[in-house]
């Protein structure tokens, strides 16, 4: 009979929900692409419901539950922080302790309140609840999933219960700890840090601040490393806490961190300057050395040739293509959801493995399954919900599809792209997409300005036929999670001007850089998705198609959501983005709606207040 394990993460951020079953994992899923509510922090009541119901599982067939680490000691490095800042922590003290009094001590409790209402039951009638350490939950989410039957692991994050860094050691079914590096010193703390300091939402605008970076100049990387952090020559590292309020208060940064840099936080949504573009770009390289150090030392202290990433700072795409290319480890895996939505997987994983001491396969493919682990909708099931509100499509037989999708694309129609299982992770990888022609010297503005409502200095990604990614980019290796950043080929770069050569920031963007301007970044990088067959036949043969007809096996991939929305879901989430944009067309399943079919879109209020901006 087989065995059942349900992993959650939540209440902090990224709540989400993950089933394993003898250790083949079935599904996974954020709980915010269902409340809508973007890095929902509560109970995954919702992921938890899907993932019973994709298995076709009553609640009382899950065998053990488990949370993905463990709040007491996370309390304990709560209250022993505050005790030795005393008395300059005393308000943020004040804040935290009625949310831990009334609910975070008491998290089993809350769980096992949280599962009865779900199943339905006695809360005598639940499975057993286990608690994994932070860490070893993205550790077991890193190594478990990947291709390797040996390899270093590195985890950064902000902060788990006290390790904010941790090294191990992934062997047959263990995941064994090798060394760590504690709290407050934290690299994902201190770029979330200068994620404050330029404007961003701590948490979710880091992937901004990495955006940003390109535009700047890092004159002020001494400036850091001289000040705000002392790294080693094994990329270990400590933080001058007297620059930082995140320990002890209610800020990211202070007055010392601003009389440094000479200027205060920018304001959110306040215009970008040449600072903040020069602060991205400096503290950028820092991050990425002292990534490249640390792995340099884990290599030689392992000797291991292979090596998994995960926790947050292993979703910074650049640090990672630079790590592949100068780095020492020959191959490197990292887990697609690195961040705590990863660690429900992780700690479901960790539990079949190691608590059950399960053994372990692994194959030349990892084991995410492309990362298309969320829900998927029946053409039944999108007909109803969406002939509901008067939606007006055509269905093409599956011959048609490909190529009548691949002249919309070809003629400048932006595409909302809803095919199979949603993607499990912060990335859109071709089941929910937004996608474009690459080639469009328009397209990065059109889909920044007129779709996603956001800031025109970010770029998009390229999807790319797994098998012409050479032909494309200065990289061999598979991306098939848009984890990796490499280089334009040279031979379809532009030759830029005297002139433009020497604009500086935001004046760099609209310069002509490469035959494929939509997915070339000022520097001529880009964050790489390569498109397998095997894991997502339809947007293969969607990219086949395009390639077929115009000689380009090449799309822009962006995320189906506006600013400050979580990626859609279901149909009828996909129609109202669609609706909401100045998408040109939408494709759900075989179905095809152009918007000027549609009858007219009524919502009371302005739909842009509905979503915090990010």
């Amino acid at each position: 009979m087989a065995i059942y394990i349900l992993g959650i993460s939540a209440f902090y951020h990224d709540s989400a929900a993950a089933l394993v079953s003898d250790g083949k994992i079935i599904a996974a899923a954020q709980e915010e692409r269902f409340t809508r509510k973007k890095h929902d922090a509560g109970f995954p009541t919702q992921a938890i419901r899907y993932c019973l119901a994709e298995a076709g599982l009553a609640f009382n067939a899950i065998d053990q539950v488990v949370f993905y680490d463990k709040p007491l000691v996370k309390f304990e490095r709560l209250l022993e922080t505050y005790i030795a800042t005393t008395p300059r922590g005393f308000p943020s003290f004040l804040a935290a302790m009625p949310i831990w009094l009334k609910e975070k001590l008491y998290l089993k409790t809350v769980i096992r309140r949280e599962l009865a209402a779900i199943g339905e039951c006695e809360k005598k009638a639940l499975p057993s609840l286990l608690f994994a350490e932070h860490h070893q939950s993205h550790a077991a989410s890193a190594f478990f999933p990947s291709p390797f039957p040996e390899a270093a692991v590195l985890c950064m994050d902000g902060v788990g219960e006290w390790a904010t860094t941790t090294v191990w050691h992934g062997k047959d079914n263990r995941v064994h700890p090798l060394w760590q590096i504690d709290f407050p010193h934290s690299l994902g703390l201190l770029y979330s840090a200068f994620t404050y300091f330029t404007g961003f939402k701590v948490n979710s605008g880091e992937y901004k601040l990495m955006g940003l970076a390109p535009y700047g100049v890092p004159r002020y990387t001494e400036l850091i490393l001289d000040n705000l952090i002392d790294v080693k020559l094994d990329g270990t590292f400590r933080l001058a806490m007297e620059y930082f309020d995140y320990a002890t208060g209610l800020r990211m940064t202070n007055d010392r961190f601003s009389e440094l840099f000479r200027r205060g936080p920018r304001a959110p949504e306040s215009p970008l300057t040449q600072d903040e573009m020069d602060i991205a770009a400096s503290i950028q390289v820092v991050t990425e050395d002292i990534v490249l150090r640390l792995a340099q030392t884990i290599h030689a202290e392992t000797g291991l040739k292979n090596l998994c990433l995960a926790g947050g700072v292993a979703l910074n795409c650049v640090a990672n293509g630079r790590l592949l290319r100068e780095g020492p480890f020959e191959e490197l895996w990292i887990q697609p959801a690195a961040g705590d939505a990863g660690g429900a997987l992780g700690c479901a994983l960790a539990t079949w493995h190691e608590y059950l001491d399960q053994p372990r396969s692994c194959d030349t493919q990892d084991a995410m399954q492309g990362a298309y682990l969320g829900p998927a909708f029946t053409d039944a099931e999108a007909r109803e919900s969406l002939e509901s509100v008067g939606a007006v499509y055509n269905t093409l037989e599956a011959s048609e599809l490909y190529s009548s999708v691949a002249e919309l694309l070809a003629k400048g129609n932006v595409v909302g792209w809803f095919q199979g299982r949603m993607e499990f992770g912060p990335r859109a990888l071709g089941a929910r997409s937004i996608i474009g022609d690459p080639r469009n010297i328009e397209m990065q503005s059109v889909m920044n300005l007129k779709i996603k409502y956001r800031e025109s200095f970010r770029p998009f990604a390229p999807a790319v036929l797994a098998e012409r990614i050479a032909d494309y980019f200065e990289q061999a290796e598979d991306s098939p999670y848009m984890l990796l950043v490499a280089n334009v080929r040279e031979m379809l770069r532009k030759q830029v001007s005297v002139e433009d050569d020497q604009l500086f920031g935001i004046d760099k963007l609209n310069v002509l850089r490469s035959e494929l301007p939509a997915i070339t970044h000022i520097d001529y990088s880009a964050r790489i998705q390569s498109v397998h067959k095997e894991t997502n036949p339809q947007f293969h043969a969607l990219l086949s198609a395009f390639d077929q007809l115009t000689g380009c096996g090449v799309l822009v991939n962006t995320s189906f959501n506006v600013r400050g929305e979580p990626i859609v879901c279901t149909p009828l989430d996909a129609y109202r983005c669609f609706m909401r944009t100045e998408m040109d067309s939408l494709v759900i399943g075989n179905m095809v709606f152009a918007k000027m079919d549609q009858p007219v879109w009524n919502e009371e209020g302005d739909w842009r207040e509905t979503f915090e901006l990010d």
